[in-house]
């Protein structure tokens, strides 16, 4: 019953803005950090930005600048706004949480579905 709906992925021009959401099921019962990942072709999968619950933010140092992570905990939903995109930003996104079931069930992390971004002329 636990999932992550993703959206907002798709082409843009060089220094062009697109913003990813996610949003979380109402079967979680409580959210902690989230975060999103990009993974390119023939690439591993890596950190682009991650908040905790208490709306710390961590940065890859290829997005700092032009990327922001932020979080509506009232709507289950973590936001991926990036700005001044490049070519290099190209590649699948995902989003990433760790939740909790029940009040005092364990923590376990789940995924999106991942959405393109593509950044092209």
């Amino acid at each position: 019953q636990v999932q992550l709906v993703e959206s907002g992925g798709g082409l843009v021009q060089p220094g062009g803005s697109l913003r990813l959401s996610c949003s979380a099921s109402r079967s979680i019962f409580s959210i902690g950090a989230m975060g999103w990942y990009r993974q390119a072709p023939g690439k591993e999968r890596e950190l682009v930005a991650t908040i905790t619950s208490g709306d710390n933010t961590n940065y890859a140092d290829s997005v700092k600048g032009r990327f922001t992570i932020s979080r509506d905990n009232a709507k289950n939903t973590v936001y991926l706004q990036m700005n001044s995109l490049k070519p290099e930003d190209t590649a699948v996104y995902y989003c990433h949480t760790l939740a909790k079931r029940s009040f005092s069930g364990a923590w376990y992390d789940y995924w999106g579905q991942g959405t393109q971004v593509t950044v092209s002329s």
